[in-house]
């Protein structure tokens, strides 16, 4: 009896152990296999790539370039204004949030203002830091200056259209040896001059970042629209090209 009873005491021992391991073999297959998930969600280097909501493909190649949130901006109309901020519609139609903080500043023209300039129906040209279509304002400016070009081009620019395909062509000068992922994302005065050139010659779209090339040039990223995507800013901050 004794024997029988140390047998049936060594045996649910034994399967215990044996349940206790598979269930901690579960538990780390679950969660290796988050963690690898969660690796690979962040491996093809974040959402500034463009795609998802705001319609623009994403960038291939170097993770660098494909980081964000990063500096850039978006112009059009303004609506639904509050005291933390207020909606942009562009000139593709494009909707875009733009949130306000105390550090934000205003102008209108050429003036200094204050968030009380910001009114229904103004056009703005807001700068500040982009993800997707959500902007957190650095820089408000109600009426900005337009320039010749931006009235010639923005027939140039094709709308988004969810389900349609994405157009393709080169306008203008494309740096050579330019491949999508390139070069280093940048910010302060240069990214903000970069995306005020690009937005006067193709209204319509949000830039996402600025992308300082080996060349000294900037691939101005787009989104927003579907054409186009890239837009190519010389040292001069002189739109010279786009695709």
């Amino acid at each position: 009896m004794v024997s029988r009873k140390l047998t049936k005491s060594i045996a649910a021992g034994v399967a215990a152990i044996a349940i206790a391991g598979a269930s901690y073999g579960i538990v780390s297959a679950t969660s290796s296999g988050s963690s690898a998930a969660a690796s690979g969600g962040t491996a093809g280097g974040g959402t500034a790539g463009g795609g998802g909501p705001a319609g623009g493909p994403g960038s291939g190649g170097g993770s660098n370039a494909r980081s964000g949130p990063a500096a850039g901006g978006s112009s059009g109309t303004a609506s639904g204004v509050s005291t933390s901020g207020f909606t942009l519609t562009t000139a593709a139609g494009q909707k875009v949030i733009v949130n306000e903080a105390s550090a934000t500043t205003y102008e209108k023209g050429t003036s200094a203002a204050s968030a009380s300039a910001v009114t229904t129906g103004e056009p703005v040209l807001v700068l500040g830091t982009t993800s997707g279509t959500t902007i957190t304002a650095t820089q408000v400016i109600v009426q900005p200056a337009s320039s010749g070009s931006a009235t010639s081009s923005a027939a140039k620019v094709v709308p988004f259209q969810r389900g349609a395909p994405a157009t393709s062509k080169q306008v203008g000068q494309i740096p050579t040896n330019y491949t999508e992922g390139s070069g280093t994302i940048v910010s302060g005065a240069s990214a903000n001059k970069a995306t005020e050139a690009a937005l006067a010659a193709y209204p319509g779209g949000v830039v996402d970042r600025v992308v300082k090339l080996s060349n000294g040039e900037y691939e101005v990223h787009y989104i927003g629209v579907n054409w186009p995507h890239h837009i190519f800013v010389n040292q001069d901050f002189k739109v010279v090209g786009a695709d």
